[in-house]
């Protein structure tokens, strides 16, 4: 099947396609006579399998590893759920992270009169020197 088909089957765009083959999590598709790639239906379940992993918020190189994983079938499931639980400690700390800038926004906002007047808390607080052990800079 031509690009435009296995991306629509697969739910990347063409060009997530390329780039895919290009760092190599997709092997490059052998070409027809007229020049235009030829994907086949494992290509399909390749790139819908590193689509769902990248959504899952796996790096590229994660992404190769799991391919790796998943194309052994000698693997051990705990090699897989090592990666899944690293992955899920990243998510924590990025959740602790956007819950404290959160907090600092609510904070800030609310100290904001947001009238008329030109003095702003917000701007204050952002152009202000860094104070120590503030998560917010």
């Amino acid at each position: 099947m031509h690009i435009g088909e296995a991306a629509q089957q697969s739910g990347v765009t063409a060009k997530t396609i390329r780039y895919y083959e290009s760092v190599g999590l997709l092997a490059e598709a052998p070409r027809r006579p007229n020049g235009y790639r030829d994907y086949s239906a494992k290509d399909v379940e390749t790139l819908r399998f590193v689509n769902r992993a990248r959504g899952l918020g796996f790096s590229v190189h994660q992404v190769g590893e799991l391919l790796e994983l998943y194309r052994d079938r000698q693997r051990a499931s705990a090699d897989v759920k090592a990666m899944a639980q690293a992955r899920i400690e990243d998510i924590n700390r990025k959740v602790e992270e956007l819950e404290a800038m959160r907090s600092t926004l609510l904070h800030l906002a609310s100290s904001c009169h947001g009238d008329s007047r030109p003095d702003c808390p917000i701007l204050a607080d952002l152009a202000a020197p860094l104070r120590s052990g503030s998560a917010s800079r």
